[in-house]
């Protein structure tokens, strides 16, 4: 008998166990079933992080009591029969830009160090308000302005296929929270990529959501005319999930989606240089999968993305220059000297010359979109090149320079056009495939994100 328990015991310790691994929506079932206890599920998380050997690169704050708090409530509701929606006591991570209240938000920069919020970040707010259980703050890189994920300041969180490399950026430990079985999802930010690069090299969903579709207020700014919000995930439909709880808004319906009869446009511009042998070979094998399954694909070359590559170097850094200036200059020491270079190439961008620029960009959106508008979606190789060396970045300025504007460089197309981006994993490690579609489109994206997905899985 006593062995009986014992065995017991352990395939519920091992079940316990496997929810680390689980997706969000699968969770979320268990709760709604009454599987699965939200607090059970925060404590099992909450001890997978004490015990796990990064925690310190990955998280930059642990929010225990306000964890058990909220999952206790949870539990309390799900008992009830009232949850707040499909999510409702899953536990997931924010990137420690995003605003919690009586805990510190620091940026990633010794520059806010000590900062202490009085409120929430209102996407914080609308996500505790739909149920979810907040277990704390990741690292990032500094001021969000690296895709690369190193930090030299703060933390540099691990990459999930290679111990050696950086892990992407610069929701760097939103990527490795979700990847590591740390949070069952993670909310970022992405200005130029820092959603999809991190979940593309951490083999995760990473959605990028219309700039302006969710709230920043409360959320530590790079740059104002291209930040936005978005989600980390196991799934396309936990991305689908996440975004309902960070809006408060409805479901979308990802049944029977298929790319039969879809129509991609294959982009060449741009995005097709200088690519890895091993993202190209992954990226190639997508397509083959998308192609089998009855999408058809066509090549495509949109020639103006040139010059809005071109000039989009004075309109991201004119725009980190004007939020970040005073910080920055008052104590332009405590800053790491790739970052602090980069903000102050904004200092000398005269106001004439900037808006001249975003100007011509929104021009050059109206040839993209005209380009583009056959297609259900236009695809691209997730990143460029893979996970590079951390030691080699900590050592080689020109390597570090060359390798964080390739990291950047296809996901910044969604930014600079306007656009939705989702980010899958291809099934090679570090390797994924991003589609776009129109700003404002982002359920269409997550419904043909669900039929890409199973196409190539």
């Amino acid at each position: 008998m006593c062995g009986m328990v014992a065995t017991v015991a352990e395939n519920k310790e091992n079940a316990m166990q496997d929810w680390l691994w689980a997706t969000a929506a699968n969770l979320g079932r268990g709760i709604e079933s009454g599987e699965i206890d939200p607090v059970d599920l925060c404590d099992v998380y909450l001890a997978a992080i004490e015990q796990h050997p990064m925690r310190d690169r990955i998280y930059a704050r642990v929010t225990a009591d306000r964890a058990r708090s909220e999952a206790a409530a949870a539990s309390e509701r799900a008992k009830a029969g009232q949850r707040l929606s499909s999510l409702d006591g899953v536990p997931i991570s924010w990137k420690d830009l995003f605003d919690t209240a009586g805990v510190a938000t620091e940026a990633g920069t010794k520059l806010m160090e000590g900062r202490v919020p009085t409120t929430d970040a209102e996407v914080l707010r609308v996500a505790t308000g739909m149920g979810l259980v907040c277990l704390g703050k990741t690292h990032m890189s500094e001021i969000a302005f690296s895709g690369l994920g190193y930090n030299p300041m703060t933390a540099t969180p691990p990459c999930v296929n290679d111990p050696d490399a950086v892990p992407g950026g610069s929701s760097s430990g939103a990527a490795a929270s979700v990847a590591f079985g740390l949070a069952a999802a993670a909310v970022g930010s992405d200005t130029g990529g820092s959603v999809r690069v991190p979940s593309v090299w951490n083999d995760l969903v990473g959605l990028k959501t219309t700039f302006g579709r969710l709230p920043v207020a409360g959320s530590v700014a790079l740059c104002t005319e291209f930040d936005t919000v978005g989600p980390l995930c196991r799934s396309i439909e936990d991305a689908a999930l996440m975004l309902v709880a960070l809006e408060g808004g409805r479901s979308v319906d990802l049944k029977g989606a298929s790319v039969r009869g879809m129509r991609f446009a294959a982009l060449q511009t741009v995005v097709m240089d200088d690519v890895a042998d091993a993202s190209l070979a992954g990226y190639t094998a997508a397509l083959e999968k998308l192609a089998a399954a009855g999408a058809e694909i066509v090549p495509l070359d949109v020639p103006v993305l040139e010059r809005a590559f071109a000039m989009s170097l004075p309109l991201y850094t004119a725009d980190a220059y004007a939020n970040w200036r005073d910080l920055v200059e008052a104590e332009p020491d405590k800053m790491y000297h790739q970052i602090l270079q980069r903000v102050r190439g904004g200092k000398d961008v005269l106001a004439h010359e900037y808006l001249s620029l975003w100007a011509e960009l929104r021009d050059i959106r109206g040839v993209y979109a005209d380009a583009t508008a056959g297609y259900d979606a236009v695809l691209c190789p997730g990143v460029a090149n893979m996970p590079p060396n951390l030691e080699r970045l900590a050592t080689d300025a020109d390597y570090y320079l060359q390798e964080n504007l390739l990291t950047l460089r296809n996901t910044r197309v969604a930014n600079l056009m306007g656009l939705a981006s989702l980010a899958l994993p291809t099934g090679v490690p570090s390797v994924g495939i991003l589609l776009n579609v129109a700003g404002g489109d982002d359920e269409r994206l997550l419904r043909i994100g669900a039929a890409a997905e199973a196409a190539l899985a």
